[in-house]
This record gives structure tokens, C-alpha cells and sequence, in this order.
């Protein structure tokens, strides 16, 4: 074994082992909700996959595995007590399902860790979220998350109703046709926005600067993401846009990468903005594309301080071409991984405005019923070791793009991108 492939070996492993973990874009609608697991594993009923859409009756319906709390244990005594008080007194006993109750009481376990990104997905919401990330749902297309505990819109889909209504990263939304998202829940919120297609929804909306609200009429329809795309501009550049790092984002990605290299571009303008992340495996591959091998593209730090690198795998053919990456406020979680791996790696200028700051790795647990956990299991760091939750990665060129510019077509980050890298080449 050469010493390249003993290196490729050594990258790889180190790789493997972090490949089946999902950075929470939050991603398009992402269902971020609170969720409590104990309860339910300890106290689940046998449900068979014919019956889950059945209710299942408080009243009737038998709880197992009850349990005292002893020695320097929870009182879990309480849950059943209160189970029990409920099914005895509660008014309207014909509406209480019993699988409903414990998905509540998972969400609130989980709610307690006051950690947004950890979540549960019943078995309605996990198929919802597969459909995101394979790139087809139906609604608004998107990303919505909790900033300041007043919910978010993280970035509109490119091209999606929510961007041709006008929907802007950092809109606060106050509500969601007639009801208030006042201490409201990603999953209730979900709930509210999502619907059929050709159907409509009002957001009234908060946007930054402004004194008053105003309301926004989006018609829902079928979100179909493309990842990629591609365009040559003016002195033969490549304008590579990024909409999201989904199943196939690094496939796209490549054909565009090939079509760069038989174009011969002499710069890549790199457009992450308004992309709310996705998989970590899509970040670490692209990356992988444009920065050489064995470089660290992210570093995880469990809670315990330890700290594991994720390196780029080879395949390098861009690292040549001068690059500048596009950033703004609904750049998040896997697009602020490759625009810091990109920075502290490459002589990458980031033009625009401060990334979102997501900063936390999940992993997502499948469970019985096809139910899903998602759990944050570690931070992670840039490869010069910046913390960005909350604080986001600054530009190295902050460029504004307003509502006035947006209406009247323009793109001033674009265009500060685009003088950006004409000078690169012709400096270098």
C-alpha cells in the first residue's frame, strides 16, 4: 500500500464514523419540536403497523411497565399518577388517544432540554422530513427555525412560493392566519404552514427595521429542489449556486464541477446564500471537491471535550480556480461548515452578510413504529476552531441586500462577487 492510499485509508476512517450523522438544517420546514423518550420506552404499548392509525381510547387502553421511583431514582410514579388522574377525570374521555398522550409526553421530555434541534418525529412527521430531504413535499418551501424564542424564517427555498411572495431570511413570524406564534412549537407551526397545493396561508410577519407588521398571502404548492445550479457569467465565470446539501447535492454537484472544467472558467462565485444546510456528508464530499486531500473540513467536540476531525476524502479538481463564496443570514448549519472549511482553508473571500449560527451536530435514531429521535450529539468547530452557534461567520466583505433591492431585481452581493473575483484573476 502506497502512502497515498494509506492516507485515503486513514481519512476514510476517520470519516466513517460521523458519515450517518444529519446536521439539522433545520431544513426545509424542519419539524423541531420537544420530545420525551423515556416515557415511552418504558411505557409503550405492542402497536402493530395496521393499527397506528387507530385511536386508541385513554379510557381502555392499558399502559405496562409501571414503575415506583426508588433510591436515587425520578419519581416516574408522577407520570403514571397524573396518566391515571387524567383518564379518570378528564371531561371529554372520547377525544384522548393514548398513542397521541405519549408522543406529548415524549415531545415535552425533550422540550425540557431547552435545545431546539432535539426533536421528535412521530410517524407522520418522519416520513414529512424524508420527503424534505428527498427533495419533494408540498407547502411553502421554507426553513423555519427559533431565534430569540420568536419563531424564524431561516431562508426561503430558492424559487419557492415563500421567496416570490417575498418571504425574507430573518422575517419574524407573529402569525400563521388567525392564530398568534406566541410560545408556539416548530411542529405546531409545521403544522399550520403546510397544506395542499393551490391552497393558501397568510403569515403576518415582523421584518427587521420595521415598526408595524405586515401580512403575507402564499400559495401553497409542490416544492420540487433542485440542489444545484449552474450559470456562466461575463468573462466566462461560473456561477454555482447551492439550494440545499441533500440525498443527491453531491451528485449535482459533480456534473456542474465537470461542466466548470470543460468550460475552462477562470472563477467560481460560490452562492450558499439562503441555504439552511442539510447532510453533513454532502458538506464533507463537495468540500472534498474544491480543498486538497486530508485537509480538515469540520471538528466535532462531544461534551465530554473531545474533539474528532472530519477530513476532505480526494477528488480535489476546483481548489485551482479562484473561488468566492456568497454567505447571508439564511446560510446555515452544513452551508456554514463548507463556507468556514472554504475560508480556513483555501484563499476563499466570503462576500454578504453573517451566517445564521448553527453550530451543533444531530444524529437521527429510528425507532419502533417508524417514529424518529433527532438528538444533538456534539458542537462542531470551523478548522481554525471558531464556535459559530449564534454568532454565525462574519463576510469578509459585508455587502446589504434590501427589500428595495429584491423588488427592483437587483443583486448587490452578486454584483460585489462578481467585480470581487474578475479582480482575483486578474491579479493572479
Amino acid at each position: 500500500m502506497n502512502e497515498d492510499q494509506i492516507q485515503n485509508s486513514s481519512i476514510e476512517k476517520n470519516n466513517q464514523n460521523f458519515f450517518i450523522k444529519y446536521f439539522s438544517f433545520f431544513f426545509i420546514l424542519v419539524l423541531l419540536v420537544g420530545s420525551f423518550w423515556l416515557g415511552y420506552n418504558n411505557g409503550r404499548r405492542s402497536v402493530s403497523e395496521d393499527t397506528l392509525g387507530q385511536i386508541n381510547p385513554v379510557g381502555t387502553t392499558i399502559m405496562l411497565n409501571k414503575f415506583s421511583a426508588g433510591k436515587d431514582t425520578v419519581d416516574f410514579a408522577l407520570f403514571w399518577k397524573v396518566w391515571d388522574t387524567l383518564k379518570e377525570k378528564y371531561v371529554d374521555q372520547g377525544s384522548l388517544d393514548a398513542q397521541e398522550l405519549v408522543y406529548g409526553a415524549i415531545r415535552g421530555m425533550l422540550k425540557a432540554t431547552n435545545d431546539p434541534y432535539t426533536t421528535f418525529f412521530d410517524p407522520k412527521e418522519t416520513q414529512e422530513f424524508a420527503e424534505d430531504i428527498g427533495g419533494s413535499f408540498e407547502g411553502i418551501g421554507a426553513e423555519l427555525g427559533i431565534k430569540d424564542d420568536i419563531l424564524t424564517v431561516i431562508a426561503p427555498l430558492d424559487g419557492s412560493p415563500a421567496q416570490k411572495a417575498g418571504l425574507l431570511p430573518g422575517d419574524k413570524i407573529v402569525k400563521i392566519g388567525d392564530k398568534s406564534t406566541t410560545e408556539t412549537t416548530i411542529d405546531s407551526a409545521v403544522d399550520l404552514i403546510r397544506g395542499k397545493k393551490g391552497t393558501e396561508v397568510i403569515l403576518t410577519i415582523l421584518r427587521v427595521g420595521d415598526q408595524e407588521t405586515k401580512d403575507i398571502t402564499i400559495i401553497r404548492d409542490t416544492i420540487e429542489i433542485k440542489s444545484v445550479k449552474l450559470e456562466f457569467k461575463d468573462n466566462n465565470i461560473a456561477y454555482l449556486k447551492i439550494n440545499q446539501f441533500g440525498e443527491k447535492t453531491s451528485k449535482e454537484f459533480d456534473l456542474a464541477m465537470n461542466q466548470i472544467i470543460l468550460q475552462s472558467s477562470k472563477g467560481i462565485v460560490l452562492d450558499l446564500r439562503n441555504n439552511p444546510g442539510g447532510f453533513l456528508t454532502s458538506s464533507v464530499e463537495i468540500a472534498s471537491r474544491m480543498i486538497p486531500r486530508g485537509k480538515v473540513v469540520v471538528a466535532e467536540e462531544d461534551g465530554a471535550g473531545k474533539k474528532n476531525n472530519l477530513y476532505t476524502t480526494g477528488g480535489d479538481k476546483l481548489s485551482a480556480i479562484p473561488t468566492v463564496v456568497l454567505i447571508n443570514e439564511g446560510s446555515a448549519s452544513a452551508s456554514e461548515i463548507l463556507a468556514g472549511a472554504l475560508r480556513d482553508n483555501h484563499t476563499v473571500q466570503l462576500i454578504g452578510k453573517k451566517s445564521f449560527g448553527k453550530g451543533s451536530v444531530q444524529e437521527l435514531v429510528s425507532l419502533p413504529n417508524k417514529a424518529s429521535v433527532k438528538i444533538t450529539v456534539a458542537k462542531w468547530l470551523t478548522p481554525n476552531g471558531d464556535y459559530i452557534m449564534e454568532k454565525g461567520i462574519s463576510p469578509d466583505i459585508e455587502v446589504e441586500f434590501t427589500r428595495a433591492d429584491f423588488e427592483a431585481g437587483k443583486d448587490p452581493q452578486l454584483d460585489k462577487a462578481m467585480e470581487v473575483i474578475v479582480s482575483t484573476i486578474d491579479k493572479s
